[in-house]
């Protein structure tokens, strides 16, 4: 099944023309924090391509634990007939970092090309066009993975430091929840990740001096400089 998949990896950029990419606000309004990520197969119309026109895998949502496996149970049920290009349109407020390096992981093994980018049907003629989507916290390391990826002007991508939550008890407080930061053993984890993936560790540097109660910004310089992606096809 996965073969027939990597048969229809190379990117099409031809079927891409007449595409339009429709800026939105920085803070995308697709996937809602808390929603797990889902998937699901889109054709892009780009005007006259009819029957022709690249069927490619849209996700959306937040990265939970089980993200990387529903992704693959969704290729093996998706992927029949050669059809389905390897294209991933992602649209992420993040999730867990873990599962983001499994998911990054699996694209790579896959070959599938990421776009930064959500599909939105037009009112008027019903056709699927992209528009502004956005990668922000662990969907980086997702990111990452993809064979080639692309993070248009529009889109947006934004890291930070990561932590997590434990739960205590005390006499006098009651249930404490405390949040807990790396000790450095993942972010040397990232690193390699990173390095491996193509991607400039740095970028991990920058996410780990970043506070955790804001996302900065990447900018195209930021994202050409430590390799993370093109601006276009």
């Amino acid at each position: 099944m996965i073969n027939v998949m990597r048969a229809n990896m190379k990117l099409r950029t031809q079927a891409f023309i007449g595409l339009s990419l429709i800026a939105a606000a920085a803070f995308s309004t697709g996937a809602r924090a808390g929603e797990e990520m889902s998937f699901r197969v889109v054709g892009l119309d780009s005007g006259d391509c009819g029957a022709r026109c690249p069927r490619v895998i849209a996700a959306e949502g937040e990265i939970a634990e089980g993200t990387p496996n529903a992704f693959v149970s969704f290729l093996r049920e998706n992927a029949q007939g050669g059809k389905l290009h390897g294209i991933l349109l992602l649209d992420s407020p993040g999730g867990k970092v873990v599962a983001s390096m499994e998911l990054g992981q699996a694209l790579r093994r896959l070959g599938i090309a990421v776009i930064v980018a959500r599909p939105m049907a037009e009112q008027a003629s019903r056709d699927m066009t992209l528009v502004s989507g956005r990668c922000y916290s662990a969907c980086v390391y997702a990111l990452m993975g993809g064979r080639k990826r692309v993070i248009p002007p529009q889109s947006r991508v934004g890291i930070h430091r990561m932590f997590n939550y434990s739960t205590s008890f005390d006499l006098s407080e009651g249930l404490v929840r405390e949040r807990n930061y790396d000790d450095g053993g993942m972010k040397a984890m990232l690193a390699r990740y990173a390095s491996g993936m193509g991607v400039s560790p740095e970028l991990v540097n920058l996410a780990e001096r970043t506070s955790p109660d804001q996302l900065y910004m990447l900018t195209g310089a930021d994202i050409a400089r430590w390799r993370l992606g093109s601006r276009k096809l």
